[in-house]
């Protein structure tokens, strides 16, 4: 073969194998930094015509207008109440984490998983799940509550309709491509 042969042939192993490399390394130089607030509509009842996001978009809108003073002092709102909380630790000398989980039930029955103060280790394609077990090994049973969204900072995620919080005994950060627990907060 000619020098001209080997070097396409090296490019075009080359760049797929850098393109891999990049995606699985790289997290663990970059932080993505989240910053939600509680979702301010959790309280508020969804009118039909609406999605649980335009009632979010109009609630911020009239959080930014100026303040002022009524007559009529307003009635007391129903707080969210704390199901089950826990503290991040770190799941070995690589993967390391810090912070609150508190799943919260909502005025409307729902639930909102809430992590606060929270920093992880970065990594590919990291997500959040709920597991039956406080044991990171047995995860049977477990549920996804989608990617992470940012591996430093406070974030939300809707735990779905069907599940009970209270039967759940660890939320895990988790590596879906080499399947390694990151950081783990027993729930109680």
């Amino acid at each position: 073969m000619s020098k001209r042969t080997w070097t396409i042939a090296a490019l075009v192993v080359a760049v797929p194998v850098l393109a891999v490399g990049w995606w699985l390394g790289s997290p663990l130089f970059l932080d993505k930094t989240v910053d939600e607030e509680f979702p301010m509509s959790s309280t508020a009842d969804v009118p039909e015509d609406m999605t649980q996001e335009d009632v979010e978009k109009e609630m911020e809108a009239a959080a930014a207008e100026p303040d002022t003073s009524a007559s009529d002092d307003m009635p007391d709102e129903d707080e969210p109440i704390s199901v089950v909380s826990g503290e991040f630790e770190d799941y070995d000398d690589f993967h390391k984490g810090s912070g609150t989980a508190t799943v919260y039930e909502l005025d409307d029955g729902g639930h909102v998983l809430r992590l606060e103060n929270f920093e992880v280790t970065n990594g590919p394609d990291l997500h959040v799940l709920l597991v039956p077990s406080e044991n990171p090994e047995d995860m049977t049973g477990s549920v996804d509550l989608g990617s992470l969204k940012g591996n430093i900072g406070d974030q939300n995620y809707e735990v779905p309709g069907d599940i009970n919080p209270s039967e759940f005994g660890s939320v895990i950060i988790y590596c879906q491509p080499f399947h390694v627990v990151f950081s783990l907060a027993i729930l109680a």
